[in-house]
């Protein structure tokens, strides 16, 4: 199943939250995420939704194709939704939250 229409900056929104909560019930999901990105969990929390966080989580699973697969799969969305989302939120660099 792909997500239908044009991706929105709401439907960007929505799939890169389920991504974050996807990453955090995967075993060592949320924290191979927190090592890898240099952000701490109190950043997450206060950033969660932002853009620039979004971006990093997306950022994060198109980087992992392992990852992504599993997301994809659990999600019931296609890997292109995934790009098509990370696009939304442009290339801006992920600022110190």
């Amino acid at each position: 199943m792909t997500m239908p229409g044009p991706m929105t900056s709401e439907n960007a929104e929505i799939l890169a939250l389920e991504a974050l909560g996807w990453l955090a019930g995967e075993e060592d999901g949320i924290q191979r995420f927190l090592d890898q990105s240099g952000i701490d969990a109190g950043a997450l929390r206060e950033g969660a939704g932002t853009p620039e966080m979004n971006g990093a989580v997306l950022d994060f699973l198109l980087g992992h194709e392992d990852l992504l697969m599993r997301f994809c799969e659990a999600a019931l969305v296609e890997p292109k939704d995934v790009h098509a989302a990370r696009r939304v939120f442009g290339r801006e660099e992920l600022r110190e939250i």
